[in-house]
């Protein structure tokens, strides 16, 4: 399908200057959030992540167990939104949180570079899938978007998409940080969605630059811009360096702020996070938790 001659409905980017003095604002903003109740919520919105060349069936299964326990040891807070995996921990981690509530995200498609044939992206989006991902993260594919080739990047987001059920929930990482210009971030962002993505996310966490608030601001103004034109809801995604209950804090204003509240549901707003969760508990409870 033909995706890059939609972006001509839409207004270009801010500036970088208009998007830096606006994230300075939201920075000043964010103070009223540095909260118990704020913490609670990031804290249910995390997709709780261990993307490690140390992972293990051992170490995958101790650490889902830990965020199912969590239910019982901390029943005054509510736990993470899902946990993250490579797809061959998905059914690791099903057997480990079987009988809870917890969903299970497995990034794949090639994760983290997207670097590879798109048979063998839609192939390994099935076989999570198979295997019991109720989330799936990809990553658009980077050189594509910065050699102009719009349609191919998007049509590589319907093939995937097509390989889940629609109840399933996508999200498509920009690397935003690969991208660097508002411009393109705001592309990429819209391309993603008029491909089908339920989510849009800032990062793998694989590149020396993660998430941003800048670039956060440009995916939020894109999905709100998508939302006016279309209807639909997609959600926001903020992964890769946010590890305070400050930098959790600003993303959720910035979210707030840019979309309104009711985008502020795990079903519309995800950190992806793994020291986070530790440091929000901490911030929580008034007093050091180390319970990952």
């Amino acid at each position: 399908m033909e995706y890059a001659n939609r972006l001509n409905e839409y207004a270009p980017a801010w500036s970088a200057e208009q998007v830096d003095a606006e994230v300075a604002r939201l920075r000043e903003a964010a103070r009223r959030n540095l909260n118990v109740e704020v913490y609670k919520f990031c804290y249910s919105t995390i997709d709780l992540t261990t993307l490690s060349c140390n992972d293990s069936a051992t170490s995958v299964t101790a650490f889902a167990r830990k965020a199912a326990e969590f239910y019982h040891k901390y029943p005054h807070i509510p736990n993470v939104a899902s946990i993250c995996v490579y797809p061959a921990f998905v059914e690791t981690v099903g057997l480990a949180v079987d009988g809870t509530p917890m969903r299970i995200t497995s990034v794949a498609g090639g994760f983290p570079a997207s670097q590879t044939y798109l048979e063998v992206k839609a192939l390994e989006v099935a076989m999570a899938v198979e295997n019991g991902a109720d989330e799936v993260d990809i990553v658009l594919n980077v050189g594509r978007m910065l050699t102009g080739e719009y349609d191919e990047a998007a049509n590589e987001v319907e093939v995937i998409r097509s390989e889940m059920d629609e109840e399933l929930v996508l999200k498509v990482i920009i690397e935003s940080g690969a991208l660097k210009t508002p411009e393109l971030i705001r592309k990429a962002s819209l391309l993603s969605m008029f491909a089908g993505a339920d989510f849009v996310k800032t990062s793998t966490g694989k590149i020396d630059v993660a998430a941003t608030p800048e670039a956060a601001l440009v995916m939020c103004q894109a999905i709100r811009d998508y939302y006016e034109k279309t209807g639909r809801k997609v959600g926001f995604k903020a992964a890769g360096g946010v590890r305070t209950p400050e930098d959790a804090a600003l993303y959720y204003t910035i979210v707030e702020e840019t979309l309104g509240k009711e985008w502020l549901t795990p079903e519309l707003f995800r950190i992806g996070a793994s020291s986070a969760a530790n440091n929000l508990l901490t911030a929580i409870e008034g007093h050091e938790v180390k319970y990952y």
